[in-house]
């Protein structure tokens, strides 16, 4: 049986413990080391753009490409440059200011110029990358122009082209290891990635691009992976471990890593991402043969480089892998490449300067810190411009005359608009996604029904007991943006009540009471009418607008073209949390 070392933070999930290492056979003959990030999201420098200052956080990390490169030159130079791997695990170009900046404001499909994220990698010297679902927030061209920019293989195995039916992306890789006085070793690398974005990208994939089974596809690519001759496998997948992380409307499964671990027959190693976790080591055993894989998942934003040291020892003159350790390295205790620093300077520099551009004046501070309970005047600044946009765009069509209703959620608890100067990053640190505006059309029972699914949010407060944000919020780890608040119609939200209970009567702006069968127009992010976060009725609900403006380019425009953030202007109280009918306030 093989055996697969586990890490002191190791986390086993199956009920057998792992071999311990003093089993581990003394005759190996070979190292092999393989070096793995995951989900950088746009991140070459350990630099926060929202605030205009290097990044830093309370546990003390680094992040960025930057960093990554110093942790890989140190292990090269340690174990030899013949001896490491070094792979990536996807979402690399979307998440910060300087990936959008050169997808929407500069799009490197369009110029010509190398995207700052594969500059970096490329720098580097990766082996492979699978894709990501980040990596279809820009469009195909966008992706088609990253992709050939690299200098190793983006994978992705099943992600079919709707007219062949076969991968659109190659499936996997085999890197050639030739380590001084050893025979040469065949490391086969395999690309998946979750099929969410088959529903979070449908705009940009529908007609184009489908997405196999995770787990069926590794059936078919495991086996190919080795009949080509690899004698070490390692599975770079874009999904977590578990049934959902974020959507529980994903099928096939957005998180099956560590099904794929336990019924796929043949892996030796498996890179975890897209959750954000920090798991260098876990251990599944596979029920076919009874050996044990090795999950690592290394932590977002190049925080940590996850280690996979790989011992192999020769076999009826076949390498065969007899042990595997996963360690965690922090980027925070290195310095930053200089080289990788100045391979982007320029486009940096860029990407501060447009930040930084001041759009508006604020007649006070804004701030979103509350907006997960309680209505406030920076989230109807999203409505407001939402509403606008729709209802301009509706006139003279058959949707004139109907109410605009608008959906926004409280993405950041950190976002605010200063008293006085409003910049570019600024707006974009309220709207911190790169989504487009949509709308639709719903009945009044069928907004209710949504507004029902959203407050599920809130964890159930007895009457008499007072509500307490830090433990009644984000009920059964509900994520902050799966607070979708109404913009448009008045409601209450009674937290006494179980969920499915809990809001009272709807009525819109002027008092009108919303009846159920009542027909109204709702604005609302493409992420979330596409079916992100499985919120009833929106995903079959009639398109009646779709413009593919960039709802954060809509921000900026409305402020510029006002030159005045005024609360007035915008801010109409309309929902309020109760507990037993008694407001929280």
């Amino acid at each position: 049986m093989k055996l697969r070392l586990a890490s002191a933070l190791a986390v086993v999930l199956v009920a057998s413990a792992a071999v311990p290492a003093a089993a581990a056979p003394q005759d190996h003959e070979l190292d092999l080391t393989l070096l793995a990030t995951t989900d950088l999201h746009g991140n070459v420098a350990s630099w926060d753009y929202f605030n205009d200052r290097p990044y830093s956080d309370r546990a003390g990390d680094s992040i960025g490409l930057a960093s990554v490169a110093s942790v890989v030159d140190d292990v090269r130079a340690q174990e030899g440059e013949d001896s490491v791997v070094v792979v990536d695990n996807g979402d690399a170009i979307q998440g910060t200011p300087l990936s959008y900046y050169y997808a929407v404001q500069e799009p490197v499909e369009q110029t010509g110029a190398v995207h700052p994220m594969a500059a970096a990698y490329d720098a580097i010297g990766y082996d492979a990358q699978v894709v990501g679902n980040h990596e279809f927030n820009y469009g195909l061209d966008t992706l088609d122009a990253y992709e050939g920019a690299l200098d190793f293989p983006l994978l992705g195995a099943n992600v079919l082209d709707v007219t062949t039916d076969e991968p659109a992306l190659t499936p996997y890789t085999i890197v050639t290891k030739h380590v001084k006085g050893n025979k040469p070793v065949r490391v086969g690398i395999l690309g998946l990635t979750t099929p969410g974005s088959a529903i979070w990208d449908k705009g940009n994939v529908e007609g184009r691009l489908e997405f196999e089974d995770m787990v069926e596809s590794a059936k078919t690519w495991v086996p190919r992976v080795k009949a080509a001759g690899a004698d070490v496998v390692v599975v770079l997948s874009h999904a977590g471990v578990g049934t959902s992380s974020y959507d529980e409307s994903i099928a096939p499964a957005e998180n099956p890593s560590d099904v794929i671990a336990r019924t796929v027959p043949g892996i030796d190693v498996m890179v975890v991402g897209h959750t954000h976790q920090d798991r260098p080591s876990q251990i599944v055993t596979n029920e076919v043969t009874g050996e044990d894989v090795l999950l690592t998942q290394p932590y977002r934003w190049g925080s940590t480089v996850s280690r996979v040291d790989i011992d192999l020892t020769k076999v009826k003159g076949k390498w065969d892998v007899t042990s595997t350790e996963a360690s965690a390295i922090r980027t925070k205790d290195y310095p930053q490449s200089q080289e990788i620093l100045d391979l982007v300077a320029d486009q940096h520099a860029t990407t501060v300067d447009y930040v930084n551009q001041v759009v508006a004046q604020s007649t006070e501070e804004l701030s979103a810190v509350t907006s997960r309970y309680e209505d406030t005047p920076i989230i109807d600044f999203i409505q407001k411009v939402q509403t606008d946009t729709v209802d301009a765009a509706l006139e003279g069509t058959e949707y004139a005359d109907l109410p605009v209703l608008s959906i926004a959620a409280p993405f950041s608890r950190t976002a605010v608009f200063p008293a006085g100067d409003v910049s570019v990053k600024d707006i974009a640190g309220l709207y911190v996604y790169d989504n487009t505006l949509h709308a639709v059309t719903m009945t009044g029972a069928q907004v209710k029904d949504y507004l029902e699914f959203s407050n599920r949010y809130f964890a159930t407060v007895p009457a008499g007991t007072a509500f307490d944000p830090a433990v009644h919020t984000g009920a059964n780890g509900t994520p902050d943006y799966n607070l979708d608040i109404i913009a448009g119609v008045n409601y209450t939200v009674d937290v006494a009540q179980p969920v499915g209970s809990r809001i009272g009567e709807l009525t819109l702006a002027d008092g009108t009471p919303l009846a159920d069968d009542a027909e109204v127009v709702v604005a609302v992010n493409n992420y979330r009418r596409s079916g992100g976060g499985g919120f009833p009725h929106i995903a079959a609900a009639p398109l009646v607008y779709d413009e593919q403006k960039e709802i954060r380019q809509l921000l900026i425009d409305w402020a510029q073209a006002k030159g005045t953030i005024d609360p007035a202007d915008f801010w109409q109280p309309s929902w309020e949390l109760t507990v037993a009918g008694t407001p929280i306030g």
